[in-house]
């Protein structure tokens, strides 16, 4: 069967990347598992051995892998290692959720546009690991969160979905946290479920949903499937 068959039939193939509890990972799976996305998460590779996100694929069913960097002479070839998993389980989508390693650039060029990440912020505002503090830090009355295809810098690549976090008199990052990761396990899927359903296009840095029932649904603020 060809890979266009396959996906017509069965849905998309989903690897994802964590390196912590993975609260975004069972968000996917859930809405795998509801027919939200059609497709399923094949994999579950993590950098850490100690990751709950392994735990939560093998609770589900899914092949779930330790990968040891102590194992690998440079992040080039940790990374080959990781694209020859994702390539046995033929899958579609790589899909980051929590991973704490910069991919390399090669890794980028040969799954470009088949790579998305999640970020607690609204890009390019607060790049790195420490978004949800440093938007306190500086202050805004807005925060939010941002589904981007992943490029070769960091929180850098085209932007798929965004969408807003108020911040509140009296928030701690805790606080903040909760309220944007509730967003989260909500704009991930589907931005996932566009991808599946070939509902995006990217032209440039300009990605464009091509359905306007979902872009109305993000205008409206309607985050309730």
């Amino acid at each position: 069967m060809s890979s266009e068959a396959r996906r017509a039939s069965e849905g998309i193939r989903i690897a994802v990347l964590a390196s912590g509890s993975g609260t975004n990972l069972q968000a996917i799976i859930d809405a795998c598992r509801s027919g939200f996305i059609p497709g399923r998460v094949s994999v579950v590779i993590s950098d850490r051995k100690e990751a709950f996100a392994l735990e939560r694929a093998r609770r589900a069913g899914i092949k779930a892998i330790f990968l040891d960097p102590k194992n690998y002479a440079s992040r080039q070839e940790f990374d080959r290692a990781m694209a020859d998993i994702i390539a046995r389980h033929e899958c579609d989508l790589v899909a980051m959720a929590g991973y704490m390693r910069l991919l390399s650039p090669e890794f980028i060029r040969d799954h470009y546009l088949r790579v998305m990440n999640i970020h607690p912020a609204l890009c390019p505002s607060f790049p790195g690991m420490h978004a949800i503090r440093d938007a306190l830090a500086y202050g805004v009355k807005v925060t939010g969160v941002t589904v981007h295809f992943a490029d070769e810098g960091t929180d850098t690549g085209p932007v798929i979905l965004q969408y807003p976090v108020f911040v509140r008199d009296g928030d701690t990052e805790d606080t903040l946290a909760e309220r944007v990761h509730a967003v989260e396990h909500k704009l991930y899927p589907l931005a996932i479920k566009l991808f599946a359903e070939g509902k995006l296009r990217c032209e440039g840095r300009l990605v464009r949903i091509l359905d306007p029932v979902w872009e109305t649904i993000i205008e409206r603020g309607e985050l309730t499937w």
